[in-house]
């Protein structure tokens, strides 16, 4: 796959994380993943929240594709086969959409489909003090016709879990796939732990703190995290800013990794970027510890530009930001050490590379 300006994704993207453990007997897809595309609108700068009856101005503005996009980009800019099924409008935010994550990062649409006289999902997102306000407006789409080999084979795949179950996990997991879930905040407040039933077909979870202490009657993230390897293998509790903490309960083994103390511009899909670099280091067969700091490695680059698909990193800018952060004085040697399996992945000189970011606009015209 190649780019409009005809460079190779792959050569772009630096490394392939799977190449020592690719055979040619696996699947063409890395990781499938299903859901709404949405067309991001991002405000930044914000000084406060909007105050109803004023005007607001934001000093930064970004476009970009969001919804399952943010993950979908955040893999394939990792090197990983990426394969996505969801619904496009036939608007120019669809095509928009399409153009961005087919041509400009690589992923596969084949079990895509454009639904004529639909018109795109959209969220505009504000973000101040640290946090975002979401809006957003859309139409549900049309079921699909069935789709042959979908879900297709493939190493892994991501599902968001809710109250009714998805076939299509069950599917995938019969036919070999390593599934990856998360959840969405639950509305209604009832934070029944039977809405997680799928958790049976999965092998990790990754909630964040509060989803994970509401849907176990806990009130400790750690404690929390240790009562869901009842019903997951591995279990994956996301602590904001005080970074994250994992148990594989097949195992026994814990790991806890700091946050990175970074300038957040946009938190818009961190979470997102963060579930993407754990299911690299995952099936790259990488150590628990190490697959946590490679994951919020991630999510703490990617909330430093704008939106939630496009701020997602690529090796190289992985790469730079390890050579840069060796430089400073006074770093925490036992810090530097937690990182220290970047030394042996990564390029020895980061190569730059121009990885398309969210703008104010969705296109300009073409003179001539």
């Amino acid at each position: 796959m190649t780019t409009r300006d005809g460079e190779h994704l792959g050569t772009a993207a630096g490394l392939d994380p799977l190449a020592a453990l690719r055979t040619p007997a696996d699947p063409p897809c890395d990781v499938y993943l299903t859901g709404s595309v949405f067309l991001d609108i991002i405000f930044t700068g914000l000084d406060s929240a909007p105050v109803r009856g004023t005007e607001s101005w934001a000093s930064g503005m970004g476009s970009s594709p969001g919804g399952v996009a943010n993950m979908a980009t955040a893999l394939a800019r990792l090197g990983l086969r990426t394969s996505l099924a969801a619904a496009f409008g036939d608007d120019h935010y669809g095509e928009y959409c399409w153009d961005a994550l087919e041509q400009g990062e690589g992923i596969d649409l084949t079990l895509s489909r454009t639904v004529p006289g639909w018109h795109s999902p959209v969220t505009v997102s504000m973000a101040y003090e640290g946090e975002r306000t979401m809006v957003s407006h859309g139409h549900e789409a049309p079921p699909p016709e069935p789709a042959p080999e979908c879900p297709p084979p493939a190493r892994a795949a991501i599902a968001s879990l809710a109250p009714d179950r998805a076939e299509w996990i069950a599917q995938s997991a019969r036919k070999g796939t390593r599934i990856f879930a998360d959840v969405g905040w639950d509305d209604s407040g009832r934070w029944d732990p039977a809405d997680l039933a799928d958790l049976e077909h999965c092998e990790a979870f990754l909630p964040n703190a509060e989803e994970a202490m509401r849907y176990t009657r806990t009130d400790c993230p750690l404690a929390a995290a240790h009562a869901l390897t009842e019903h997951v293998p591995v279990a994956v509790v996301t602590l904001g800013a005080e970074g994250a903490y994992a148990v594989d309960g097949s195992t026994g083994e814990c790991a806890q990794v700091p946050a990175i103390d970074v300038q957040a511009l946009d938190p818009t899909g961190a979470g997102d970027v963060f579930v993407a670099g754990f299911v690299t280091g995952t099936l790259a067969d990488w150590p628990l510890a190490d697959r946590l700091a490679f994951a919020g490695l991630t999510a703490a680059l990617s909330v430093q530009e704008f939106g939630g698909s496009l701020s997602a990193p690529g090796w190289s800018e992985i790469a730079a930001w390890w050579q840069s952060v060796q430089g400073l004085p006074g770093q925490d040697p036992a810090a530097l050490r937690r990182y220290a399996f970047l030394a042996d992945l990564l390029p020895a000189a980061a190569r730059p590379w121009p990885l398309r970011r969210a703008v104010p606009t969705i296109g300009f015209g073409r003179n001539g």
